[in-house]
């Protein structure tokens, strides 16, 4: 019988889904140090999040106008296809029940990541999960990219669903901040970030994995046990 109070859950992808930042986070690395660049860790949680616009913004004004954005993105994809190749996506820990659980309760559920299309479907497929979400929403396809709310709210309009009614669950500061933005009911599931104080301030609950974060839907919809 479908539940009441919460319609749909709305999920961010690296970091929420997949165990992708790491080696994301090294495949970036190690483009930039051909390039003779350097990836901080400071610079690296700035990207975090952000559509390709946003975060080849963030690293022209932080290495300067002549910093070599495409080819340094080039580099990165062909490492990141390179080691997951080699490692496989690893998919984050309770995601199965968690899918199982909103199958069960008849709840919609959307992705909705910074990630352009063709890279976010040829993850999914790989791990076997694009045909478990109904409705996907990608960075390339919103005028303007997360901590703005446009993407959460796209993905509201086309799962039918009141956006107060949405719980967003995600692993960035930026997306946090657009679930917020977009009225929803954000979750953090840290992954290569722990919230700060002003960020704590904007979520409805943090846990450690999918599997708390099941329990936390299930009291909102009442079926908490």
């Amino acid at each position: 019988m479908k539940t009441t109070g919460v319609e749909a859950v709305i999920f961010d992808m690296d970091g929420v889904i997949l165990d992708s930042e790491g080696p994301a986070t090294m495949a970036w690395r190690r483009s930039m140090a051909d390039l003779g660049y350097r990836l901080t860790d400071e610079l690296n949680q700035q990207l975090i999040g952000r559509n390709v616009p946003d975060s080849n913004a963030i690293l022209r004004s932080t290495l300067g106008a002549d910093f070599p954005v495409e080819a340094a993105r080039h580099g990165a994809t062909r490492l990141f296809a390179e080691l997951t190749a080699a490692q496989g996506i690893p998919v984050k820990p309770g995601l199965a029940g968690l899918l199982d659980f909103l199958d069960a309760k008849e709840l919609k559920r959307a992705v909705a990541t910074s990630t352009a299309r063709e890279d976010c479907e040829r993850a999914l497929t790989r791990c076997k999960l694009l045909e478990r979400f109904k409705v996907i929403v990608c960075g390339n396809e919103v005028a303007v990219g997360k901590p703005a709310p446009d993407i959460f709210l796209r993905a509201a309009k086309l799962l039918e669903a009141v956006p107060e009614t949405c719980v967003v669950l995600e692993d960035s500061f930026a997306g946090i901040r657009a679930a917020h933005a977009a009225r929803m009911i954000p979750i953090m599931v840290p992954d290569r970030l722990q919230p700060d104080e002003t960020i704590r301030q904007l979520v409805h609950a943090v846990v450690p994995t999918l599997a708390e974060a099941r329990e936390v839907i299930a009291t909102l919809i009442g079926d908490a046990r």
